[in-house]
């Protein structure tokens, strides 16, 4: 059996209900940095080609703002968080109170970038210790690092050891609710999974999936 044909609908859906376990944890940090509701779902999770990966992300050489960290212990990897620049730039604004804030403009401000991370921090923890928990195994993330650039610039660095065994990588759709934001400002960003080839059956076997 090949890499790519042991991910299954199941496997799909336990991811989407860790997921919104996650998502729940990080919405109520981030009611609290906010001091306003916040609500987060996962809609889908999916398994998509490199080039669909793309695609959701507007191009390869679409600009985004992307956090990367390291999944280690039990279970490595790589995780990527993209946001849309202007989606990022609303976020960001109402976080800091800084409606002149944007990621194009250089020098970008530190306390914007400052923001962004500790996005990345609550977003990225929670869904791995949802993760953890679910699972029993021990995972840690690395630092999350933050970067401005071409998608297929920031999602090379995790592309290296899993195009050796696969040509898929699994898309945990994210959106973000904030109370008093209309819809059509929602943040919807996309956490792409890239976990090292024997990880998935640690991960998997512990679900009792695999």
């Amino acid at each position: 059996m090949t890499f790519n044909q042991k991910i299954t609908s199941l496997h799909l859906d336990v991811l989407k209900e860790i997921g919104n376990i996650g998502a729940a944890h990080a919405a109520t940090a981030l009611s609290n940095l906010l001091g306003k509701k916040i609500d987060m779902r996962v809609p889908k999770v999916e398994m998509v080609s490199f080039n669909d990966m793309m695609e959701l992300a507007g191009g390869s050489e679409n600009v985004v703002v992307g956090i990367y960290l390291r999944i280690e212990g039990d279970a490595e990897g790589s995780m990527f968080f993209i946001l849309p620049i202007e989606q990022a730039n609303r976020f960001i604004r109402r976080l800091i109170f800084d409606d002149s804030f944007d990621f194009k403009k250089r020098p970008v401000s530190d306390l914007g970038l400052s923001a962004m991370q500790e996005m990345g921090n609550i977003l990225s923890g929670s869904y791995l210790s949802a993760l953890s928990d679910f699972t029993n195994l021990k995972i840690y993330p690395t630092v999350p690092g933050l970067s401005v650039d071409m998608f297929g610039a920031i999602i090379s660095i995790g592309l290296i050891e899993l195009s050796h065994v696969s040509d898929n990588v699994i898309v945990i759709n994210t959106s973000i609710f904030e109370e008093g934001v209309e819809d059509h400002e929602t943040v919807r960003g996309h956490f792409f999974l890239l976990p090292d080839p024997d990880s998935f059956d640690a991960i998997f076997k512990s679900l009792g999936v695999s």
